[in-house]
């Protein structure tokens, strides 16, 4: 019975997320034009100390939920439309982040997550430490933050979308 209870309470209360805050003005990037309301986003860690990443599974979790206005992140860089990148770019991510760019079907956009993407934050002149993502791959969006909001990610993504 304790099921059937629980069942009512969560058909009762419904969907609780935070309210929509207003449409943005258009896209945040020329090229986002081209995605349509919709955006798939492979995420890669760079090199990052997961602060970013806490704030993006936030993002993407019920609370904000990224997801209904219309960013998705996928598995495959095959199937993206952007990139979310978050950490300084090390030595031994260079390389595969300018492949995993080079995957995506163009109109790459490249979002920077967090202000160690941006510019390699409290990470810039150590040993392995190659830069911040511009120094690879160019980059359309920044998220600044260390580490950014959820809610100025999803933001950034609704700038994507302009849903």
């Amino acid at each position: 019975m304790a099921v059937f209870d629980l069942w009512r309470k969560i058909r009762r209360t419904g969907r609780v997320a935070e309210p929509a805050p207003a449409r943005p003005a258009g896209p945040s990037c020329p090229k986002a034009a081209a995605l349509a309301g919709s955006v798939q986003l492979r995420h890669v860690d760079a090199g990052s100390c997961n602060g970013c990443e806490i704030e993006i599974g936030s993002a993407f979790g019920p609370v904000h939920d990224a997801e209904r206005y219309g960013a998705r992140l996928v598995a495959s860089p095959r199937h993206a439309d952007a990139l979310l990148v978050t950490g300084p770019v090390t030595r031994n991510m260079a390389v595969p982040l300018r492949r995993t760019f080079e995957a995506v079907s163009p109109p790459t956009i490249v979002v920077a997550v967090g202000d160690c993407a941006a510019g390699a934050g409290e990470f810039a002149g150590g040993y392995g430490v190659h830069g911040g993502v511009a120094d690879v791959v160019p980059v359309d969006v920044v998220v600044p933050g260390c580490p950014p909001e959820p809610e100025a990610i999803v933001a950034a993504l609704r700038g994507l979308t302009g849903r």
